[in-house]
């Protein structure tokens, strides 16, 4: 007793194992891109954290070591010119007759 065997495309069969791989390789390395710009981003974010880290302290040192001015007790009003700055405003009150003659 003889059974046939079937016969198998050969050709078929490495055609699809290699469109697989293919496959495979560009699912796997788009998933690497991938991985390496969010590292990357990583990165950026955290060299500029860092920088600006280091520059407030920077300003912040400068700012406690610079000598401090005196403040003036009151700013001046707005429109006044600067040579008036020792003149306080002056409220003057006119008192009014409240009672007035009826005609």
């Amino acid at each position: 007793m003889t059974t046939a065997a079937p016969l198998i495309n050969n050709t078929q069969f490495s055609v699809n194992v290699t469109t697989k791989s293919q496959e495979q390789s560009l699912y796997q390395s788009s998933g690497a891109i991938v991985a390496a710009i969010v590292v990357g981003v990583i990165i950026i974010f955290t060299v500029v954290l860092l920088i600006l880290k280091t520059y407030n302290r920077r300003m912040r040192v400068k700012r406690e070591l610079e000598p401090k001015t005196t403040k003036p007790a009151m700013p001046p009003a707005l429109g006044q010119n600067s040579n008036s700055m020792s003149q306080h405003p002056t409220v003057t009150f006119i008192p009014v007759d409240i009672h007035m003659q009826n005609r």
